[in-house]
């Protein structure tokens, strides 16, 4: 028993950090999943009293569940990343209640119960988007809208982009459909707008994995008339396209996956009170456009994403 009082004693001088995400059923999610080992191994091997724990969950009632397994294992830190806000409000309420510190990334609780946040910019995600493809286009042409899920943070992105667009008369949005960041439904969706539009000059696809369905579609149609397609999210496959000077996809907008990894840094910084964060604070990354000048910086060649 002195043995195991030693082992309690070292325990309890060390940090325990509980990261819950979705599992990797989406190339976002992947790259979540992947930055957030990244993000073990790098804290473990810079502090010696750290100890991280990650699990995945396939949906919101799975991630309940393996959030009560991390509670009973005494972490003083959970890092979650909602795979919806409603039935995950009550298990992190919990979470609070026993004085472990809460770090919601990317989605938002029910309730506003959390010690930080950590998101992507979604307004700005939208309106650099819109912005960037105005540009592209001289201000004039026809353009289509793929959204996401219907969520605040797809809300976020297509009002401000929206925004953007009323100061270009000049640039029709023929129509806006959800394909719900998925590559599948974004190869039937852009299928169904070429059948229908005889002239498109510009695709937002707002999401990566949607646009490698969308440019399926559009090679395997033989059509030559699309000027520019703009994702988002930053994965792999799109910066190389990038990166190999591919016509039509020239860019995108950064929605890294690695804000995870920033967020188990802050857990670690508010448990030892270095923090410089306030308390509830929302702590932004910022929506970046990348092309081909700076892709290099952004493509992780070994990443899930």
């Amino acid at each position: 028993t002195g043995e195991n009082a030693g082992e309690t004693e070292r325990e309890g001088r060390q940090y325990k950090i509980g990261v819950s995400i979705p599992a990797a059923d989406h190339g976002w999610t992947g790259g979540v999943v992947w930055f957030a080992e990244q993000g073990k191994k790098k804290l473990e091997a810079e502090n010696g009293d750290v100890k991280v724990l990650i699990s995945s969950a396939k949906d919101a009632s799975e991630q309940v569940d393996k959030i009560e397994n991390l509670l009973v294992q005494d972490i003083d830190a959970l890092v979650v990343l909602p795979q919806e806000p409603g039935p995950l409000t009550g298990i992190c309420e919990r979470v609070r209640e026993k004085g472990v510190k809460l770090i919601v990334v990317d989605r938002g609780l029910e309730k506003k119960i959390q010690n930080l946040t950590v998101a992507g910019d979604n307004p700005e995600f939208g309106r650099v988007a819109a912005e960037t493809l105005a540009k592209e286009l001289d201000g004039k042409g026809n353009i289509l809208v793929m959204e996401g899920v219907p969520c605040v943070v797809n809300t976020d992105r297509v009002e401000a982009f929206r925004e953007v667009m009323k100061q270009y008369p000049d640039i029709r949005i023929l129509e806006s459909q959800s394909a719900y960041w998925d590559p599948e439904k974004g190869l039937k969706l852009m299928e169904n707008f070429l059948q229908k539009y005889n002239q498109i000059d510009a695709v937002w696809t707002g999401d990566d994995d949607v646009l490698v369905g969308a440019l399926k579609a559009y090679e395997e149609s033989g059509r030559k008339d699309i000027k520019l397609f703009i994702g988002g999210g930053g994965s792999k496959a799109i910066i190389k396209r990038i990166l190999d000077g591919d016509p039509v996809v020239r860019l995108t907008v950064t929605y890294p996956p690695r804000m995870i990894e920033a967020a188990m840094e802050e857990a670690l910084a508010i448990l030892k009170g270095t923090s410089s964060l306030p308390d509830g604070d929302t702590l932004l990354v910022h929506a970046e456009v990348v092309n081909r000048e700076n892709a290099s910086d952004h493509y992780f060649p070994d990443s899930a994403y």
